[in-house]
């Protein structure tokens, strides 16, 4: 993986196809600092993805993505026992924000409440995103987001 300072696990591969996706990752543990670390990659590999690759991304995007993937990793600090994983994978027209982590109960959304404070996270990814699935893995679980890089793209 080819990294550069301040791009922690952006790959950057000689082109972009079907045999060389467009990826970026992050190792999440327990502190809570990885949250703004985790928005931040995610700008940053949008960015790229538009700058150095020529991909177009619409600027609501890059804060869609970023409200993504602060509700995933919070999510996962929150209810979580163990390390997490980020990961944005550009695939044609497409960002998959997918996020691993060690517990395997899938979340749910909580029926409507305009008195509930907070627990709206689900909803708003499932919200925001072009589609939106949990799989239970052998170690826990793994939640993707497919978000529309440029809302021109179909």
């Amino acid at each position: 993986m080819d990294e550069s300072p301040g791009e922690p696990g952006i790959d950057r591969p000689d082109r972009i196809g079907a045999a060389h996706a467009l990826e970026a990752s992050l190792a999440l543990d327990g502190d809570g600092s990885r949250i703004a670390q985790a928005r931040h990659l995610a700008a940053a590999f949008l960015t790229k993805v538009r700058d150095h690759y020529g991909i177009p991304v619409a600027a609501a995007t890059v804060e869609i993505v970023q409200l993504i993937v602060s509700e995933l990793v919070t999510n996962a600090r929150k209810y979580a026992p163990g390390p997490a994983l980020l990961h944005l994978r550009v695939t044609g027209p497409v960002l998959q924000v997918e996020l691993w982590d060690s517990n395997p109960v899938a979340p749910a959304a909580k029926a409507p409440d305009p008195t509930r404070i907070g627990q709206h996270g689900l909803e708003i990814v499932a919200a925001l995103a072009r589609t939106l699935t949990v799989e239970q893995t052998s170690v826990g679980k793994r939640i993707t987001a497919d978000v529309l890089l440029s809302p021109a793209a179909t």
